[in-house]
């Protein structure tokens, strides 16, 4: 049985993916499942993260997305029964590929899949998914009648969010890259209900003369809005690079009082006049990191629950992802080294 695994380099451009041999162990622990794996969501592999929190191995296991069955379970096991559906993110020192054909894992890091949802379906988007949670939920504390401005909302992530903000009431304003994401985005309506527009405003990044603070201040009576979601920030005034993200200081300005910037870089560099622009306003800024969920134990029946509530909502429509088309196990290094070098941001491989 093979899996697919990333060989450590000295440069993250010198990662190299391979399939290698693995085998699971003869004897369960007591609350581990056997799983046999038909669907993996491939993600970019954040090594400086791995070695961060302690874990350092030569050969990196890849694909930590899974959706499978049941097979067997440890003599403690109390959530699942042998031939159940399940699907789960694997913690980030395991050893297994979640392109192994069976995993064992703990009953700890899965939960039930509805019938209605395909593996494909579900192993691609519980990531993002758990990041909106993470960012609007944990972080951000939404509620009923805040404005929410998502600045990629076309992406994986900004739909998920765009969809999850929508579902509790909040006033979504977002920004599209291209005329073809625009389309889309004034396009979207929710899947049961009253038919109006999940967004109130689309702003064009793509148009020069389109000015995100008065856009704002327009939609907002002049307050600002309470929670700003990026997917990436300008740290400079670096012109090709602010076509495609915005400018930290954009974002700061578009927050009203008391308001909550979750930002997604990892070396994000606030200069004085931003933190002062920040304390005026009484506003916040918080890092979103969705593997802290597997990576703390503090908080397990919390993320357990996040889980359960991400599938149960795109089993109801609430939460409809983009599809994603499954590739087959043969193309899953290629595919991966796409992911890797950023030029795609998902990809689902089919056991």
């Amino acid at each position: 049985m093979k899996g697919l695994f990333c060989r450590a380099a000295a440069s993250d451009a010198e990662l190299t993916f391979l399939m290698e041999e693995m085998s699971p162990p003869d004897v369960l622990c007591s609350h581990q499942v056997r799983v046999r794996v038909k669907a993996c969501g491939l993600s970019p592999l954040d090594l400086k993260l791995l070695r961060d929190v302690g874990v350092h191995r030569e050969l990196v296991p890849v694909g930590r997305e899974v959706a499978g069955v049941v097979l067997q379970v440890g003599p403690k096991v109390s959530s699942f029964q042998p031939e159940d559906e399940v699907v789960g993110i694997l913690p980030l020192d395991s050893s297994y590929s979640g392109l192994c054909e069976v995993i064992a894992v703990d009953e700890y890091y899965l939960v039930q899949k509805p019938e209605k949802l395909t593996s494909v379906c579900v192993a691609g988007a519980l990531r993002d998914g758990l990041c909106a949670y993470t960012a609007l939920h944990t972080h951000a504390r939404m509620a009923a009648g805040h404005t929410l401005l998502v600045m990629d909302g076309a992406s994986p992530f900004g739909l998920m969010c765009i969809q999850l903000a929508c579902y509790h009431g909040l006033k979504v304003l977002t920004m599209s890259q291209s005329a073809q994401q625009h389309t889309f985005l004034e396009q979207l309506r929710p899947s049961v209900g009253v038919q109006d527009p999940l967004v109130v405003r689309v702003i064009p990044a793509q148009d020069e003369s389109s000015d995100l603070l008065s856009v704002v201040l327009e939609e907002t009576g002049g307050l600002g809005v309470d929670i700003v979601v990026d997917s990436g920030v300008c740290l400079h005034e670096d012109k090709e690079e602010k076509k495609l993200l915005p400018h930290k200081h954009d974002i700061i300005s578009v927050l009203g009082v008391g308001g909550h910037w979750v930002t997604s870089h990892q070396d994000l560099q606030l200069d004085p006049p931003d933190c002062r622009l920040l304390h005026l306003k009484s506003a916040s800024v918080s890092f979103l990191n969705p593997e802290v969920w597997t990576a703390s134990s503090a908080q397990q029946g919390r993320y357990l629950h996040v889980l359960k509530d991400i599938v149960e909502k795109m089993s109801t429509g609430v939460l409809r992802p983009q599809p994603e088309e499954a590739l087959p196990l043969y193309e899953a290094t290629v595919a991966m080294e796409t992911v890797q070098r950023h030029q795609k941001k998902k990809v689902v491989v089919q056991l």
